[in-house]
């Protein structure tokens, strides 16, 4: 059987950092790759930055832009050329290509969800390779990825890949940044995640001035790719050919093992695919039955509501750490789809399920988020 590889290439990879122009090499050579693993029976999905980054070039701009209209004008600039060079390349190497561009929103609804996959598993199976982008000429800021690091998770979730490549201008992770920290300690294997947080790794949240990632952006991505099963790997972009030695077993990049047991398709559309619409505080028995008993939130244990969201909307569930004038810090426990209000939740939180009837005037639901609809973080 075939397995999967999604392959996501930064801004900082694809581009010349002085001046935002294609670095035409390194594409070629990932285009390269890419049909030598496609010739050795691998199907691949190519997950590409640049977009943003290509038409600042196109257009003389000396920094990335922050207003969106101004961003998603620039992107339709740049996408047109970034998709002809890939185009050019991989049409000389006798392998067909398909422009994916995507939305959060694809992601929400779950009919659109599960067309998304059902067309990545045709294009696979008629041997392209799909290019797949930010639709950033369309997106709007509340409903971004925000980096194309959690896209290519999500794609590789989607797909239920074997590999997630995430193609960076370091070749590894380390314990701080080595542009800066000459003696930063390199890491080759990452088994738990959790443990990054033990060794106070450095993440800077910023990539380089065409991008928008960072390596907190690769570690999240890997996080959410490993909760589906994935193995992840950190590795240079200017040397795509790693990616086929890393597959013939060398030791190269940061590796990511997967999770032994990976988290249900649905609930990963529930944590990642979704953008919570409010936030449910918690208190500590209620944390304890969800987390380490695997029961339903039930609405006795919340303390506080917040956000305006309707039935069946993705909700934040989450730990008060303090409260100081309405400012709240919390810790998030796990995400879910609420059987309630946030108007109805307000009338019946801290209140016994046998309650509910009254409160509300109707039969409700014993549970206000079901553990079938809940899933930690």
């Amino acid at each position: 059987m075939s397995k999967i590889i999604v392959v996501k290439i930064g801004t900082s990879s694809l581009t010349r950092p002085e001046t935002g122009q294609l670095a035409l090499s390194t594409i070629a050579s990932l285009a390269e790759t890419l049909c030598n693993l496609r010739r050795n029976d691998y199907k691949v999905i190519l997950v590409s930055s640049g977009a943003v980054g290509v038409g600042c070039g196109r257009l003389g701009l000396k920094e990335r832009p922050k207003v969106i209209s101004i961003k998603q004008a620039v992107a339709a600039v740049g996408q047109g050329r970034l998709m002809r060079v890939y185009d050019d390349l991989f049409t000389s190497l006798q392998q067909p290509i398909a422009q994916v561009l995507l939305t959060r929103t694809d992601l929400v609804q779950r009919s659109r969800y599960l067309n998304i996959y059902n067309t990545f598993g045709e294009l696979l199976k008629l041997g392209v390779i799909p290019i797949v982008n930010e639709n950033d000429t369309v997106a709007v800021e509340e409903l971004k990825f925000g980096d194309n690091d959690t896209l290519s998770a999500l794609v590789a979730s989607l797909v239920e890949a074997d590999w997630l490549f995430l193609l960076t201008d370091v070749d590894k992770l380390y314990s701080a940044d080595p542009r800066s920290v000459p003696d930063a300690k390199p890491i080759n294997l990452v088994s738990n995640i959790e443990e990054l947080r033990k060794l106070q790794v450095a993440t800077g949240t910023s990539g380089s001035q065409w991008g928008t990632g960072g390596m907190a952006t690769k570690i999240s991505a890997a996080r959410i790719a490993t909760a589906a099963g994935v193995r992840t790997v950190i590795t240079e972009g200017k040397q795509p050919n790693n990616i086929e030695k890393i597959l013939q077993g060398n030791s190269i990049g940061t590796e990511f093992q997967p999770q032994l047991e990976p988290t249900s398709a649905r609930k990963r559309w529930i944590a990642y695919g979704l953008v919570p619409c409010g936030k449910l505080y918690l208190d500590a028995g209620a944390v304890t039955a969800i987390s380490t008993s695997g029961k339903s939130l039930l609405a006795a244990g919340i303390t506080a509501v917040e956000g305006e969201f309707d039935q069946n909307d993705a909700v934040e569930l989450c730990l008060q750490l303090s409260c100081h004038e309405g400012d709240r810090t919390y810790k998030e426990i796990a995400r879910g789809l609420v059987n309630y209000s946030s108007s109805e939740l307000e009338k019946i939180r801290g209140r016994r399920s046998s309650e509910i009837p009254e409160i509300l005037g109707y039969q409700g639901v014993e549970t206000v988020v079901h553990r079938d609809n809940l899933v930690l973080i």
